[in-house]
């Protein structure tokens, strides 16, 4: 079969993968862009994640079409497999670990534990997280899909850390940018020891971070200037809130990771009048520096984000 004029595979790895808006937004950008490549979906069971990455194994994407793994040019990673490609990734293909605190990259790999994006490069496999950028750009800019809030100097509570929330006290314990205290809860034990663990290898961060009860977080979310959702509640659409709605207060920005629907925490934020938006523009900002670093092209921003705010409201 003659492949020279077939498209360029491009896609998500992770299990599940079909709710993913993801390929409505590279897709546009390929087409706007007259890059001749696809985005597709490939469920991937965490028993067959390390053979997807260093071989070349016969998957199907979500529609059942046949391909072999090293077929995809670049794809993305999402839920469970974050943490476990970076530790199969980074034995294999280990990086210079003089230049971590130099390079923007290499930090958000380090300090989040995990990876979002993986370009295919001859043999080699390059990786990257761009959830922490995509996270801090969304939570920091102006305009659509955008809070406008500073954290510099700010106090923050997270709720969750897992994936989502690793990535997102990675973009806010960044250097310069850096707030000046983050409290963290998950109501999951496991998660959190492994948390802990994780970032005490950190030892500037020391200082910035307070695991708590959740007998703490009424007197905790007083002082908070920015209440962030980095937890799975309010995907589901039945899913209530993950806090109370009269914990919320007058001077408080809330920020949630959930990009599918308005969670009923967007929704209490709203009608009290705070400054509230959802995950949608985290998945808009990482997914355009992954396209950035496949296609060494400049996304086309606005068609992307047009693409996935026409997506989530069919």
């Amino acid at each position: 079969m003659d492949k020279s004029h077939s498209p360029k595979i491009y896609g998500l790895i992770g299990y599940p993968v079909k709710h993913s808006l993801s390929p409505e937004m590279h897709n546009a950008a390929f087409r706007a862009l007259k890059i001749n490549a696809e985005y597709r979906l490939f469920e991937i069971k965490s028993e067959d994640l390390e053979d997807f990455l260093l071989k070349n194994i016969p998957i199907k994407d979500t529609k059942g079409e046949n391909f072999f793994s090293q077929d995809i040019m670049g794809f993305n990673i999402t839920i469970p497999h974050k943490v476990k490609a970076r530790e199969i990734l980074e034995k294999e293909f280990p990086y210079n670990q003089d230049a971590v605190l130099i390079q923007d990259d290499l930090y958000y790999v380090k300090l989040s534990g995990a990876i979002n994006t993986v370009k295919r490069t001859g043999t080699k496999l390059e990786y990257w997280n761009t959830d922490a950028p995509g996270f801090f750009k969304a939570l920091t800019q102006k305009g659509p899909l955008c809070l406008d809030f500073d954290p510099k100097g700010k106090t923050i509570f997270v709720i969750g850390c897992g994936g989502a929330g690793r990535a997102v006290i990675a973009g806010l314990g960044y250097r310069e940018n850096a707030s000046s205290r983050i409290y963290i809860y998950d109501n999951n034990k496991k998660v959190v020891k492994s948390t802990q663990d994780f970032f005490s290898k950190f030892e500037y961060l020391k200082d910035k971070l307070e695991f708590i009860l959740a007998e703490d977080i009424p007197k905790v979310i007083k002082n908070c200037d920015l209440l962030v959702n980095a937890s799975p509640v309010g995907m589901k659409e039945d899913d209530g809130s993950v806090i109370d709605r009269k914990l919320l207060h007058q001077d408080l920005y809330v920020y949630d990771v959930v990009y599918n629907r308005k969670t009923q925490l967007i929704k209490d934020a709203e009608s009290l009048g705070l400054p509230a938006i959802g995950g949608l523009g985290m998945l808009l900002y990482q997914g355009v520096d992954a396209f950035n670093l496949w296609t060494g092209q400049k996304a086309p921003v606005e068609g992307m984000r047009k693409a996935l705010i026409e997506a989530v409201s069919k």
